[in-house]
């Protein structure tokens, strides 16, 4: 059974960081795209960043979140610097059975439970 299990998320002021986790279990994601997404109250869900052979973010982000991944711990990080209130959310990890990166959420099987981000202004 696949389980993608986030943490590191919290409440962070303004211009400050956070390095959220996602460490996968039940089969390898070697290779295969993991992106982030986030969902803030009343909004749609998001796509943030994915990646697989490369990485790709949306234009809000860009710059300052950075996501890697540690194929050995079959895990994948995002590094979120600088951070704003508007990038108050819950924090989503996904994984699919593709190398292809896609922002599309429902293009994944698999996700993670969520992490709360609080940036306070």
């Amino acid at each position: 059974q696949v389980q993608l299990v986030e943490s590191g998320g919290g409440l962070v002021q303004a211009g400050g960081s956070l390095r959220l986790s996602c460490a996968a279990s039940g089969r390898s994601f070697t290779n295969y795209a993991m992106g982030w997404f986030r969902q803030a109250p009343g909004k749609e869900r998001e796509f943030v960043a994915v990646i697989s052979r490369s990485e790709y973010y949306t234009a809000s982000v860009k710059v300052r979140f950075t996501i890697s991944r540690d194929n050995a711990k079959n895990t994948v990080y995002l590094q979120m610097n600088n951070l704003k209130p508007e990038d108050t959310a819950v924090y989503y990890c996904a994984a699919r059975l593709s190398v292809l990166t896609t922002t599309t959420p429902s293009a994944y099987n698999w996700w993670g439970q969520g992490t709360e981000v609080t940036v306070s202004s």
